[in-house]
C-alpha cells in the first residue's frame, strides 16, 4: 500500500499522550533549589572594614602598617599620615596618586566592582567586614575622604563571602595591576601555603614571616601544577621569585616600593649577603639594569699572593651613573645610519648651547677625550 499523503510537516509529529513533550509549561518544571549568584550585597563604611593582614600586595607603608593593624590608627588616620608621607617619599606619591584618581572615580562614575569578604571578630569584640579582595577600593576611598574634607563618610558595595580563598586574591592583584617582584613572591607563597593548608599567625610581629614558611616547606607532588595556571608562570620562574623572600624585611620593603626587577633582586641575591643593602640602594638611586649590577657582583676576587692586574673598582655613584648613561649615549648613536646620527649630534650640540652648558660639555668631553686616548695607547 503506497505511504499516506503527507499534507503538512506537523503531521510527523505524535500526538501521543504517551509520550512527555519536550517543552514543558513553567508550573510543570520542578522547582530545584539553587545556589545564588551573589551570597549577599551590602552598603559599608570604610570604618566598618579592615584589610587582610597577610594579603600578598602590601599597598600601606610599612611605617603605618604595624600602628594600623594593631588599632592605634583608624583607616582614616591613616589615610592622613600616608597623605603626609607622600610629600617626602617618591614612592608613596606615586602610589597616592594612582589611589586617589581612583577614588575620585568613584564620585564621577560610581564603584564598578564591589569589595569582596567576610564578618569576622573584631580586637574590641566587635564584627568588623574583613577585605578579601578590593583592597585598593578601600584606600582609595579612604584617601579621597581623608583629603576632600567630605563631612559624610563613603559607602562602598561589599559583596559578603563565605569561603575567601588566597587564589581569589592573587587573581584580583594580578588583574587590578602587574604586580612587583616583591609581591608575586608573596604571591607564589600564599597559594603555597594556602595548599598546604597553613594560615597566618596574628601574633606573629614581621608579617613576611608568614610567606618566607613556603622556603622551608616540603612541596608534596603536583603542587606546582595548580600553582601554573594561576601565576601563568614556570616552575623554575616561581622558584626564582621565592628566592627573594631571602632579602632581610627592610630590604624587601625597599625593593617593593621601588618596584625592582627580578632580574635584578636575581642579581643582587648571587653577592654576597652584606653587600645586599648597598646595592639595592644604588640600584635604586641609579636605576641600574640587571647587566649593571652584574657587572658589581662577578669582580674577580682578589688574590693578595698573585701580581696579577687588580680589578677595575666600583665606581662612586655619581661616576658609576654618568658612565651608564655615556655607554648609552654611544650605544645609542651608534646604531643610527650615518645621517641620522650627524642629525642627531646637530640637536645635542644646539640644546647643549642653548641650556648654557656648551663650554663646559666641551671641556668635559676634551678631558674624556684625553684620558680615552691615553687608555687606548696603552694596550
Amino acid at each position: 500500500m503506497p505511504p499516506k499523503k503527507r499534507f503538512s510537516a506537523f503531521d510527523d509529529l505524535s500526538t501521543s499522550a504517551s509520550e512527555k513533550t519536550k517543552i514543558q509549561n513553567p508550573s510543570t518544571i520542578e522547582q530545584a533549589p539553587q545556589a545564588p549568584a551573589v551570597e549577599r550585597i551590602e552598603r559599608l563604611a570604610p570604618s566598618q572594614m579592615i584589610p587582610d593582614r597577610f594579603q600578598p600586595r602590601r599597598l600601606l607603608p610599612p611605617s603605618l602598617r604595624a600602628d594600623f593593624f594593631n588599632g592605634r590608627l583608624n583607616c582614616y588616620q591613616a589615610a592622613m599620615e600616608w597623605l603626609a608621607l607622600a610629600r617626602a617619599d617618591q614612592g608613596a606619591a606615586a602610589e597616592i596618586e594612582k589611589l586617589l584618581m581612583m577614588g575620585s572615580s568613584f564620585e564621577e562614575h560610581g564603584q564598578i566592582k564591589s569589595i569582596t569578604g567576610k564578618w569576622v571578630s573584631g580586637m574590641s569584640g566587635d564584627y568588623v567586614f574583613q577585605i578579601e579582595t578590593g583592597e585598593r577600593r578601600f584606600w582609595a576611598a579612604c584617601l579621597q575622604y581623608a583629603s576632600s574634607g567630605a563631612a559624610d563618610e563613603p559607602q562602598l558595595r561589599v559583596e559578603v563571602v563565605d569561603h575567601p580563598t588566597r587564589q581569589r586574591q592573587v587573581l584580583e592583584n594580578r588583574h587590578a595591576e602587574p604586580p612587583s617582584a616583591v609581591e608575586q613572591s608573596c604571591e607564589v607563597a600564599a597559594l603555597i601555603l594556602a595548599e598546604l593548608g597553613i594560615e597566618p599567625d596574628p601574633e606573629v610581629e614581621d608579617d613576611y614571616e608568614f610567606f618566607r614558611q613556603a622556603r622551608n616547606s616540603r612541596m608534596p607532588s603536583g603542587l606546582w601544577e595548580k600553582l601554573m595556571p594561576i601565576m601563568q608562570l614556570t616552575r623554575p620562574r616561581m622558584v626564582q621569585l621565592l628566592n627573594i623572600l631571602q632579602l632581610t624585611t627592610p630590604q624587601l620593603d625597599m625593593a617593593d616600593r621601588y618596584r625592582l626587577s627580578e632580574r635584578v633582586l636575581r642579581e643582587i641575591l648571587s653577592a654576597p649577603r652584606e653587600q645586599w643593602d648597598r646595592m639595592i640602594r644604588l640600584s635604586i638611586q641609579n636605576q641600574l639594569t640587571s647587566e649593571e649590577v652584574s657587572e658589581m657582583t662577578t669582580l674577580p676576587p682578589v688574590n693578595e699572593n698573585s701580581s696579577r692586574r687588580a680589578s677595575t673598582p666600583i665606581l662612586p655613584e655619581p661616576g658609576r651613573q654618568a658612565a651608564r648613561s655615556m655607554r648609552r649615549f654611544v650605544q645609542t648613536l651608534s646604531e643610527l645610519d650615518r645621517l641620522s646620527r650627524d642629525e642627531a649630534l646637530d640637536e645635542i650640540a644646539d640644546t647643549l648651547v642653548v641650556k648654557g652648558s656648551g663650554k663646559d660639555s666641551l671641556v668635559l668631553l676634551e678631558e674624556l677625550t684625553r684620558l680615552i686616548k691615553a687608555r687606548l695607547d696603552r694596550k
